[in-house]
């Protein structure tokens, strides 16, 4: 499907019917207060709608939904085809309303229409038909054990999960949650961001109607305080997945250790560095993956290549031409497909974001910002690996570039962060390129290449990048299932007498 005129978008945008109270068991209702926040489209910065705000109270009864759906089995005791039958109607619906949640999405968001068309969509919606075809593939165990005995493990769901989203990929990262979530049995409760609420909200909808059980998928917009924070703290959630930043991550392994023990896994901040040697080849498509790494999503990408460590000798020829790469990624109207750069998310993040240019080193590339909400893809030298720029996660379309004399420097400067998510590494001798990606620590690392992998990789950091499991792959199974081991004695000796 081709994309449409900006004129096409505007049109989809301005007749769209956005939704703005709660999910719960089955249905939209408004916050138990009755209180909304307004959220805005940050790029024009016009109000959009009144969202349920939702609180504690209406964290206790989406809960308790959940649970009672876990526990009478609707959903967490289907056989294994059945959920599989009902999360592929569920893909199908969303490739069916794929234009109006891209929309939606860009106006809640400032995303790139042109983003959400080509990568977050197809790639959300694959997310699902991925897990759900895994359903029926993955097999329990039987461990060694005597002839009179025989030991058998099992995956059991784990019961009712919070799920807290970010406001950088809404779409996608609820997707990458609910979908193996869904699919081993859970229900869950999820918190998205309190900027991007729309989709998720209208994605509950269509996974109802394309067969989830009420109960087994609610979704409770509101603020961290209102409603992560009672998620993470509430006695009958047995787990809880989080995306986002680094210090509110840390918090719910607090709100856990304070309550009732439930597992967590944190995905958080990255400081994501790209090596690139001497010797690599081709700069100009190295260029084009530095640009597309650092600039991607205005850098709101906790995998965003942040740190270009670069050898001396080729520094002044990859700047040339990553400089002619970024004029390819015009600034302006996300809902122009020609536009590759769009809004920040809100206007308090583009004044962190524009915080850090100001008295920052003089721009190679870019530098500047427009209409209170655009900041210009920008390229600085860093004297070192110590400053400010290369150190705090940015999360906008800011590169550091960083200069050094050799690999082991370069490997140095790479690890020298309190982050482990991402890294990438060019070169043109495989062995070192084997090396340096054993020897840079992070969860994914890229060779002569930028990218996250695919749905069939496991997703997370090293550091203060992740805690507890991984995204994406059978992997991400492992968090919303539980492992039990079920012993049964065979022998002889055991047998009751049947008088």
């Amino acid at each position: 499907m081709g994309l449409l005129t900006k004129e096409e978008y505007r049109a989809i945008a301005a007749n769209l019917d956005l939704p703005a109270a709660a999910f719960v068991d089955g249905s939209y209702r408004p916050a138990a207060s009755g209180e909304t926040f307004t959220t805005v489209n940050p790029a024009t910065g016009e109000p959009l709608a009144e969202i349920a705000a939702c609180g504690a109270e209406d964290v206790d009864f989406a809960v308790s939904k959940a649970r009672e759906a876990f526990e009478d089995g609707r959903w967490s005791r289907l056989h294994p085809s059945e959920r599989k039958d009902v999360l592929i109607r569920f893909a199908k619906l969303l490739t069916r309303n794929a234009r109006e949640l891209a929309v939606m999405e860009s106006i809640d968001s400032g995303k790139t229409i042109f983003d959400c068309e080509t990568v977050d969509l197809p790639e959300t919606i694959t997310c699902i038909k991925w897990h759900a075809e895994a359903i029926d593939k993955m097999y329990d165990q039987v461990a060694p054990a005597s002839d009179d005995h025989i030991a058998m493990v099992v995956r059991e769901p784990i019961g009712v999960v919070g799920l807290v989203l970010p406001w950088n990929f809404p779409l996608l990262m609820l997707a990458w949650k609910i979908g193996p979530a869904l699919a081993a049995g859970c229900s869950v409760v999820v918190k998205p961001a309190e900027e991007t609420s729309f989709t998720a909200l209208r994605v509950a909808e269509m996974a109802h109607e394309a067969g989830v059980p009420r109960g087994v998928l609610n979704i409770l917009p509101g603020g961290g305080a209102e409603v992560g924070e009672p998620l993470g703290r509430h006695m009958d959630v047995d787990m809880v997945s989080f995306t986002g930043s680094t210090v509110t991550g840390k918090k719910f392994l607090s709100y856990a250790a304070e309550s009732n023990a439930k597992e967590v896994v944190l995905e958080m901040g990255g400081k994501n560095p790209c090596v690139v040697m001497e010797d690599a080849e081709n700069l100009d498509a190295v260029a084009a993956h530095i640009v597309n790494g650092a600039f991607w999503n205005m850098g709101e990408n906790c995998s965003a290549i942040s740190r270009l460590i670069v050898h001396r000798d080729v520094k002044e020829a990859l700047l040339d031409r990553i400089e002619a790469h970024a004029r390819e990624w015009p600034l302006g109207d996300p809902l122009d497909p020609e536009t590759r750069l769009g809004a920040m998310v809100s206007k308090a993040h583009f004044d962190k974001v524009s915080g850090y240019l100001d008295g920052a080193p003089k721009a190679v590339i870019g530098g500047g910002t427009q209409g209170g909400a655009f900041v210009e893809a920008t390229v600085l030298e860093v004297p070192s690996n110590t400053h400010t720029l290369a150190r705090d996660e940015i999360f906008g379309p800011v590169l550091s570039v960083i200069a050094v004399s050799s690999f082991e420097e370069a490997i140095a400067a790479a690890n020298d962060t309190d982050y482990g998510l991402c890294a990438s590494i060019f070169t043109a001798n495989g062995k070192r390129a084997l090396r340096g990606a054993r020897m840079l620590r992070a969860g994914t690392v890229t060779v002569n290449s930028y990218g996250e992998g695919d749905i069939s990789t496991p997703f997370g950091g090293f550091k203060q990048s992740g805690f507890g499991g991984r995204d994406n792959s059978v992997h991400a199974h492992d968090q919303y299932t539980q492992l039990k081991t079920i012993w049964i004695d065979l022998s002889d000796d055991n047998d009751a007498e049947v008088s």
